[in-house]
């Protein structure tokens, strides 16, 4: 009751207070609402269609299964992550801890890389399909798809990267050079453990971007049902939702693969969620 009566005196003294409280708790309802509806609503379309079929060792038209698909999703997720992750983690470690305040470059970076993440993946698309595809002549393959992909997911790294650095407090750094650590070291044994919650969270908000992407991939990797290597052209599994659906042949099994799209997805970002907390609880 006191507790009760101490919110009430303050929402009489400031009134604005009691708005804000309000307009949060819509918010959050609206969230968790619109969240629980779309995964209701994919699970309701979706589980009734599943069956044995939709994982045969190899896609025809009859059976439309998806196994090759997710086998290429998980290829072209760890292509691209391989080379944007290692880019964006050292990119933003060198803006926080090397690079000058108010430096030029560092402004012209963080400028490109906040311009980078607002192009349509469309934009990218064709980018990929005129740079890899074309002039490298690496044609329509996973690794033109990865490349691009790589490219579009790479400022969000970069920025997610730069504000767990950020938050790491400067008395740690003090404290390691005052006890005649060098600046690599303090970096690697000091400031990316505890940052690494915040790091894991772009790459795994990245690993979301990746596994959706629909239009970029379609120019740049292609639409192939079967077992892709780098070389070669393959769908992902939102590409074969896509295919599937565009069709308007196999709308059933549209649905039942965006159940499984949608369970991959909740999965891996569930693993890597426990694996940032393991490691950050190993770094403190």
């Amino acid at each position: 009751m006191s507790v009760m009566s101490d919110k009430m005196r303050t929402y009489r003294s400031h009134p604005m207070s009691l708005v804000f409280n309000i307009l949060t708790k819509i918010a959050v309802t609206l969230t968790i609402g619109i969240f629980v509806l779309i995964v209701g609503y994919v699970i309701i379309k979706g589980v009734p269609y599943l069956k044995p079929s939709l994982f045969s060792a190899n896609y025809t038209s009859d059976n439309c299964s998806m196994l090759p698909a997710i086998a290429n999703t998980f290829i072209m997720l760890l292509a691209a992550l391989v080379i944007a992750a290692p880019l964006g983690i050292f990119c933003a470690v060198y803006l926080v801890e090397y690079a000058k305040k108010g430096n030029r470059f560092v402004r012209l970076i963080r400028l490109t890389t906040e311009t980078l993440s607002g192009i349509p993946s469309i934009v990218y698309g064709l980018f990929g399909n005129m740079f890899f595809v074309l002039a490298l002549n690496w044609k329509l393959s996973m690794l033109s798809g990865a490349c691009t992909l790589a490219i579009m997911v790479l400022p969000l790294i970069i920025r997610s990267t730069e504000e767990a650095l950020k938050s790491v407090d400067d008395s740690f750094r003090e404290g390691s050079y005052g006890l005649g650590a060098g600046k690599l070291r303090t970096i690697f044994v000091i400031v990316l453990p505890p940052a690494i919650s915040g790091i894991l969270s772009g790459v795994i908000l990245a690993m979301g971007r990746i596994f959706g992407e629909t239009a970029a991939l379609i120019y740049t990797a292609g639409t192939v049902a079967k077992y892709a290597g780098l070389s070669d052209s393959g769908r992902t599994l939102a590409i074969h939702m896509y295919s599937l659906s565009n069709e308007g042949l196999h709308m059933n099994e549209a649905s039942a693969t965006a159940v499984v799209l949608l369970v991959v997805v909740l999965l891996l970002n569930g693993l890597a969620s426990l694996a940032a907390k393991k490691l950050s609880k190993g770094g403190n």
